[in-house]
């Protein structure tokens, strides 16, 4: 297809988008914030009536103790608790039916996710599977779970991926590794929990690589081309808190302030993709973690820079807007000057944190099968400047370690 005419189908689509959400229900968040915000979610949960939960985590956290810790108020209020541990990064449709499995026996009457981003979108599938004969995988797409779920809730335990306030969920095939997307108003948490005392004891690498998904989710939304509600306000306070706190967060895990700074910061940026969606980093880093098993946040960091570059003049007013937010230039500098400045502090916050700049697990025998998928996936997003295949190659190359 000529850039021409995959332009125009770009434009069609997005503009169809613009249309379709206005029929769509109005998402409605509910977060409890700071220290103790756990316990107050428990404690809401009991208010609704339920009295039998699944808990959908990672072995990991449940060794730790952090899922007691969650769920000692539903525990002490008689609740009736049952927990699937078996997700795993990258969650896959095994992984949902089997969760959902669980459900079932105990005849769960909601969910709770407690963990990363993996936890929360198995868990929004899990609770989608519980009220429907239907194949998940049928559902990969937008709108395409018409049914009620059961009433989902969530504490993330870290802070990047903002699942806990998206309507999205990414499970992967467990076959081909490719990464499928599941969004539709009904799998929307009801309600989160963002408790900075949960995550203090999260590794500095593990901090970096989440924190910086935090802050690609809000610099799309940002640069993106669909001015729809909140995301301009969400968006810019995910960024300037991500600048504040992260590099404090990953020095000294145990800062409250700061630890608190970035679950506010992911939980902001999910907010603002959620009305918007994602973008190109996304379109990228999907395919290296569904073909290598790269870290999301990891493969956006990565990611993250380049594509900047590559749509630097279409997005030279926002990024120089953002130069301005974060403090790395003067306002008697030019668009261009404010942008560059910009992409550049993106780049010292990278290295600040410690992620490197590429990975040697992508192979450059797979850059033809990763830009195909990536070409495909970035155009159902608004973005500023559409993948073309040469830059997309040039973008793999340059994160390949040589």
């Amino acid at each position: 297809m000529s850039p021409f005419l995959r332009n125009l189908k770009h434009k069609s689509f997005i503009a169809l988008a613009k249309f379709m959400v206005n029929f769509a229900p109005s998402a409605s968040y509910m977060a409890f914030a700071g220290r103790g915000s756990a316990a107050q979610l428990a404690r809401h949960i009991v208010r609704t009536g339920v009295r039998r939960v699944l808990v959908v985590t990672d072995k990991p956290l449940r060794e730790l103790g952090l899922v007691d810790r969650v769920v000692e108020g539903l525990v002490a209020a008689g609740v009736d608790v049952a927990y699937y541990d078996g997700v795993q990064p990258d969650p896959t449709f095994d992984q949902v039916a089997a969760g959902a499995e669980v459900l079932r026996t105990h005849g769960s009457e909601a969910v709770l996710a407690v963990g990363g981003g993996s936890s929360i979108d198995a868990a929004k599938i899990i609770a989608a599977s519980a009220t429907s004969a239907e194949n998940p995988k049928d559902w990969v797409g937008f709108g395409k779970v018409k049914h009620e779920v059961l009433p989902l809730y969530a504490v993330p335990t870290t802070s990047g991926t903002g699942s806990e306030a998206t309507m999205g969920a990414v499970i992967s095939d467990s076959v081909s590794h490719e990464k499928g997307i599941i969004s539709g108003s009904s799998l929307l948490p009801a309600a989160a929990a963002l408790d900075p005392e949960l995550i203090t004891g999260l590794p500095a690498p593990i901090t970096a690589a989440t924190g910086m998904d935090a802050l690609t989710h809000g610099i799309e939304a940002y640069i993106c081309t669909w001015d729809r509600g909140t995301r301009l306000e969400h968006s810019r306070a995910a960024i300037r808190l991500v600048f504040e706190h992260l590099r404090t967060a990953c020095a000294d895990g145990g800062n409250l302030e700061a630890r608190e700074g970035m679950s506010m910061a992911a939980y902001y940026a999910g907010i603002a993709i959620n009305q918007v969606n994602v973008g190109n980093v996304h379109a990228i880093a999907h395919q290296l973690g569904g073909k290598y098993g790269i870290p999301h946040g990891l493969a956006n960091a990565m990611v993250l820079p380049h594509v900047l570059e590559f749509c630097r003049e279409e997005a030279r007013p926002r990024l120089a807007e953002l130069a301005l937010l974060v403090g790395v230039g003067s306002p008697g500098a030019s668009e261009a000057q404010l942008a560059q400045s910009f992409i550049d502090a993106v780049r010292d916050l990278r290295s600040a944190v410690g992620i490197p700049e590429r990975s040697d697990k992508i192979q450059a025998g797979d850059y033809d099968y990763l830009c195909d998928l990536a070409l495909a996936e970035c155009e159902s997003y608004p973005v500023p400047r559409l993948l073309d295949r040469e830059n997309t190659l040039a973008i793999l190359a340059n994160i390949t370690a040589s």
